[in-house]
């Protein structure tokens, strides 16, 4: 049975990142009938929503792309700030998406914000404290370590809805105005599907292994 759950969280995440990783090589060779960079794309969308305060810069990486609310700042991997391509177009307009979630306070994207601190204790710590009371037989210990995991666990769970609603943004902007056309709706929505797929299998995993440690727990209380 450990056999197969432990196939199954390492499987996940490899399967998810190669469908990723194949949906974006795919249309990054496709040019938008625009033909409008990556950094074009974010910058017009960000115009026609009054965002004139974020920036758009480039970063380093493959896929590194992000929106930074701290600084104001849009930040596309190299690719997608220089490249004329579908995936380019849709990853730039899913970033600013996160901007104008941002502009708009969207609930969800406050709620991640502020848990943000919570789950990074909960990242870097959880598996200390429960590592130590599986050791030494220590249950209260293992106990304040799913506590901190769980809140890592509603932070993987709450971004779901923050990327979702940030790509559905991002279609309504490439469609509205005019970015994409016609049979390009279809491969856009292609190359965010497979990106919002790696937060699905994060959460998935994160909360499978929430329930296992759980039902560790609950062992070692009927032990005692």
């Amino acid at each position: 049975m450990y056999i197969v759950y432990f196939i199954l969280i390492l499987l996940v995440p490899l399967l998810v990142q190669l469908r990723v990783k194949r949906a974006y090589n795919k249309y990054s060779k496709v040019a938008s009938s625009s033909f409008m960079t990556g950094k074009e794309v974010a910058r017009r969308i960000l115009d026609k929503n009054g965002l004139y305060e974020v920036t758009v810069e480039e970063t380093r990486g493959v896929l590194s792309d992000h929106y930074d609310p701290r600084t104001k700042v849009v930040r596309l991997s190299s690719n997608n700030y220089h490249g004329h391509s579908v995936a380019a177009a849709a990853i730039a307009a899913h970033e600013v998406g996160h901007a104008i979630q941002d502009q708009q306070n969207y609930s969800f994207l406050r709620f991640r914000h502020a848990l943000v601190p919570v789950a990074n204790i909960g990242s870097n710590f959880s598996w200390i404290l429960i590592l130590i009371g599986m050791f030494a037989n220590l249950a209260n210990f293992v106990l304040v370590g799913i506590l901190f995991m769980a809140a890592a666990v509603l932070f993987q769970f709450v971004t779901l809805p923050v990327e979702f609603n940030a790509s559905n943004r991002a279609m309504d902007q490439v469609v509205s105005l005019g970015i994409i056309r016609n049979n390009e709706e279809r491969e856009t929505k292609k190359v965010l599907n497979a990106a919002a797929l790696t937060y699905v299998a994060a959460a998935a995993v994160a909360i499978l292994e929430l329930i296992r440690l759980i039902l560790i727990y609950t062992g070692m209380q009927r032990e005692d």
